[in-house]
C-alpha cells in the first residue's frame, strides 16, 4: 500500500516536472509572450471592402474562413486576398448551426436534422468552390456558430472527427478561454466573439484571457460602424495599432501560421 502511494507520488511528480520543463522550452517567435490570431466568417462583403484596406494599413495578415454564397459578388477580391498571402479556410456552403435560429427554421433547415454525410458533401462542395476561385485548397475550418453536432438526443453525434480526418484545424466561436499550445485540440481551436465591442473592450478580453503561453483567437463578421455581428472599423484599426506595436508581448498571426509553429515545436520538444 505504502510503496504504491510511493510510486504514485514520484509520479506525479514527474509528470509536474516534465510539464513545467516543457514550458519554459516553449516559445513563440521573438520570444513573444502571446499569440493573436485575427479571423473573419462567412466571407462577408464588408471584409474585403473595409476590413482589407486596414489589415493593409497594419501590415498584417489575418484567416477568412469563406462561404461560397457570400464569396460570389467579390471573386476578383477574393483572389487578390488568396494572393496577399491570408489564410482562406472553409466554412461550409450552407452554413447549418442548429434549427432553434428563426432565419434557419424559415428555411426548414437545422443541425438537428441532418447527418454526417450531409455535412461531407456540403463541406466539399464549398472546399470545391474556394479552391476553383481562389486557387487555395484550405486547410482550415470554422463551425458555423461555433456548435460541433448533428442529430437529436441519443442520436445526436460531433462531426468533430470529420474535421479533424479532412483540415489541420478547425476552428469554434464565442468561447471562454484562450488555447494553450501544450495542450490545445487543432480540431477545437477556442474563439473570442469581438463583433460589436469597443477598442477598450477587446484589449481588455485579451488581456483576461492571458495565462502562460496563451494563444488568443479573435473572430467577427461584418466590418463596420456598428450591428450585432459587426467588427467597428475603428476598433479593429485600433487594435491592430496596438498589438503590431508591442511583438515582444504579441505574436500576430494567422490561424494556420500558428498551427504550423506550435506543430513544430512541440515535435522538437518531443525528440
Amino acid at each position: 500500500m505504502i510503496k504504491t502511494l510511493l510510486t504514485t507520488l514520484l509520479l506525479s511528480s514527474y509528470a509536474v516536472f516534465a510539464a513545467a520543463n516543457e514550458s519554459k522550452s516553449f516559445h513563440y517567435p521573438n520570444n513573444a509572450k502571446y499569440a493573436i490570431s485575427i479571423s473573419f466568417d462567412d466571407a462577408r462583403h464588408s471584409q474585403v471592402d473595409i476590413g482589407l484596406p486596414i489589415l493593409e494599413k497594419h501590415n498584417v495578415n489575418a484567416t477568412f474562413y469563406l462561404m461560397p454564397y457570400h464569396m460570389q459578388a467579390r471573386l476578383k477580391q477574393w483572389r487578390a486576398v488568396a494572393n496577399a498571402g491570408h489564410d482562406i479556410a472553409n466554412h461550409t456552403n450552407s452554413h447549418l448551426c442548429t434549427g432553434n435560429f428563426r432565419w434557419l427554421r424559415e428555411q426548414n433547415l437545422g443541425l438537428e436534422q441532418v447527418d454526417l454525410n450531409f455535412l461531407a458533401s456540403d463541406i466539399q462542395t464549398a472546399q470545391d468552390y474556394i479552391f476553383q476561385h481562389t486557387g487555395v485548397l484550405p486547410s482550415g475550418f470554422a463551425y458555423p456558430c461555433g456548435q460541433t453536432f448533428v442529430g437529436r438526443g441519443e442520436n445526436v453525434k460531433s462531426y468533430v472527427p470529420l474535421i479533424a480526418k479532412s483540415f489541420k484545424h478547425g476552428r469554434t466561436w464565442n468561447d471562454e478561454t484562450a488555447n494553450d499550445p501544450l495542450y490545445f485540440d487543432s480540431a477545437q481551436v477556442r474563439a473570442f466573439n469581438i463583433d460589436n465591442k469597443s477598442f477598450e473592450q477587446i484589449v481588455a478580453l485579451i488581456e483576461n484571457a492571458q495565462f502562460e503561453h496563451a494563444w488568443i483567437v479573435l473572430a467577427g463578421h461584418e466590418v463596420g460602424d456598428h450591428g450585432p455581428y459587426t467588427i467597428k472599423r475603428q476598433a479593429l484599426d485600433k487594435l491592430l495599432h496596438y498589438l503590431t506595436r508591442n511583438p515582444d508581448k504579441y505574436w500576430l498571426a494567422p490561424v494556420s501560421s500558428v498551427i504550423e509553429h506550435i506543430s513544430s515545436k512541440t515535435k522538437d520538444l518531443e525528440r
